[in-house]
């Protein structure tokens, strides 16, 4: 489909190492851009995805970046069994959601952040064992497990990622310091870029969440003219006084 000109779509993949029955079952979850961006910053939408070869090109790519790690010899005939069980390629879910963006957004949102078990199906301590509940990903069969509270425990802590590993990765268009970057931005509307660099100043976000210009007197509608700001007898940056001000906005209420 590139044919002379090379078009990069975006990937944004999670890494979800847990099953319905909390058992150590690594799996990827993959957002991809309808499309992708050309080295001279053209935009190519797509709007249907081989479904056939997407499955013989994840078998292909994963078997051979395992090859390229696995040194052993014997790995070539592991992967000729995989070539020769697996004719159609390994599994892929692909198939197209008919949800409303928004919907679609919401449920993507919630399901790549969950944790490995939601408190909801947990039915059960009597303070030596565990109930929980799921629903058996094979036949969708409701199943009910009962297990020492020490055994729910290590089910639990082997999804716990080691420290700074990345459970998000973004790949594409959206990973970033990127070169081509620049002629992205360039594709912006000029007014509209104003407008994204304007709602990160402080100013125009007090405005815009509160609704009231910091800099305009109460009582005269006067435009004030900015010396200095001091918190707690030290001297802060607008910035800085800002943020604190909204980390204080977004606390939960007691």
């Amino acid at each position: 489909m590139n044919k002379s000109m090379n078009y990069t779509p975006g990937f944004i993949l999670v890494l979800h190492t847990f099953g319905r029955d909390l058992k150590w079952n690594p799996h990827i979850h993959c957002l991809l851009s309808e499309g992708g961006v050309a080295d001279n910053g053209k935009w190519r939408y797509v709007t249907h995805f081989n479904y056939t070869y997407l499955r013989n090109a994840f078998r292909t790519v994963l078997l051979n970046e395992l090859e390229q790690r696995i040194t052993s010899p014997s790995f070539k005939r592991i992967k000729s069994a995989c070539y020769r069980e697996h004719k159609h390629g390994f599994y892929v879910y692909a198939k197209p959601n008919k949800c409303e963006p928004k919907t679609v957004i919401k449920y993507i949102g919630r399901y790549l952040g969950r944790p490995v078990i939601a408190t909801s199906r947990i039915d059960k301590y009597d303070g030596e064992n565990v109930t929980f509940h799921y629903n058996r990903h094979e036949d969708d069969k409701y199943i009910e497990e009962t297990i020492p509270a020490l055994e729910f425990i290590e089910k639990l802590i082997q999804h716990i990622p080691e420290r700074n590993f990345k459970m998000i990765r973004y790949y594409g268009v959206y990973a970033r310091h990127r070169k081509s970057d620049d002629k992205l931005r360039k594709a912006i509307n000029p007014d509209l870029k104003g407008y994204l660099i304007n709602r990160n100043k402080w100013r125009n976000n007090i405005f815009r969440y509160f609704g009231y210009d910091p800099l305009c007197c109460s009582k005269c509608s006067a435009k004030m003219v900015y010396l200095e700001l001091r918190y707690s007898h030290k001297h802060v940056s607008l910035e800085e006084m800002y943020n604190k001000v909204m980390a204080k906005a977004r606390l939960p209420a007691n």
